[in-house]
């Protein structure tokens, strides 16, 4: 069932968030505070996390907590990759997550993505696994492995930039504990309870059903994964995130919503700020309605119909 609701992703990456648009951060506030309030309103007990952060840097949260955005959310996250893109050493994990700690007042603090490739050789992303275990665990009630699959190499990894990232867009393709045809690294022989997994299933992913067998092999009960708010403009939209959704239905899973549809974004692109909050505030009191519903244990509500969200 879906234990949370998470409110973009990685806000602080051109990657996921235009900040050449949105300089200040003024729009992304205004869109978790719509959004935030949408899910209040259709369920007050969900719990939102506030978008996975990358880089780990106290000064944005700081800036976000002077709009008042950490007072419309109940958790904070951080994502981490320091065998690959990040430039700190695996062994600072708890000193990162300190450093948010002491900007964060009494909130909790998730990491919804820690991760390491196996470009280079597996022996490296199973140290990485391992040690980010052992580090992480004890410090913080949810860390959600990134990722279970490797990217297939026919699909372009359309949040990453590869005229900038040289080799480094390639180690995005390694990430999973399963290879693209779906057989296990090393890491998926050695995968610490206790740890959760990050997996984004695309529009009418091929990957789902499997990914559910893998899960389930592993013995994961915390799920991270996305609903595209783009997405939901495509034909056949709900009806695929019904599937999606009905297959994670095991599994504690959070929910992020992120991806700007392009008639909606000040610009047309997933990355943008959107024109108007209330779009996204109708996506997410949409999402929450149908798929996590106020004292529901189970299954699809039958009344997330979608409904137009009057902001105050």
């Amino acid at each position: 069932m879906v234990e949370a609701v998470m409110l973009w992703n990685e806000p602080n990456n051109l990657s996921h968030w235009d900040f050449n648009i949105d300089p200040e951060w003024k729009q992304f506030a205004a869109l978790v505070q719509a959004g935030a309030r949408a899910i209040r309103e259709a369920n007050p007990e969900i719990k939102i996390v506030l978008g996975g952060i990358s880089p780990i840097d106290p000064r944005f949260i700081e800036l976000l907590a002077g709009y008042g955005v950490l007072d419309s959310v109940d958790i904070l996250a951080v994502h981490g990759f320091p065998l690959d893109w990040n430039h700190w050493n695996i062994s600072e994990w708890p000193k990162k997550l300190e450093e948010i700690r002491a900007v964060a007042g009494r909130k909790p603090i998730w990491v919804s993505e820690a991760g390491a490739s196996s470009f280079g050789a597996e022996e490296v992303q199973l140290f990485g696994l391992q040690k980010s275990a052992e580090l992480l665990l004890p410090l913080v009630e949810r860390v959600h492995w990134y990722s279970l699959f490797d990217l297939p190499a026919t699909w372009t990894a359309t949040t990453r930039h590869k005229e900038a990232e040289g080799s480094a867009y390639y180690r995005h393709y390694y990430m999973g504990l399963f290879r693209e045809d779906g057989s296990p690294k090393l890491a998926a022989a050695n995968f610490p309870q206790g740890l959760g997994v990050c997996q984004w299933f695309h529009f009418e992913d091929h990957r789902l059903e499997l990914g559910v067998e893998r899960l389930r092999e592993l013995g994961v009960r915390a799920v991270r994964t996305g609903i595209s708010w783009a997405d939901w403009f495509r034909a056949g939209s709900e009806k695929w995130f019904d599937r999606q959704m009905a297959a994670l239905e095991e599994f504690d899973t959070t929910v992020t919503l992120c991806f700007t549809p392009e008639h909606l974004g000040v610009a047309p692109h997933y990355t943008s700020p959107a024109k108007d909050p209330a779009d996204f505030a109708e996506f997410a009191r949409w999402a929450v309605l149908r798929y996590a519903p106020r004292g529901r244990t189970g299954g699809v509500s039958a009344t997330g119909e979608r409904e137009t969200v009057v902001e105050a």
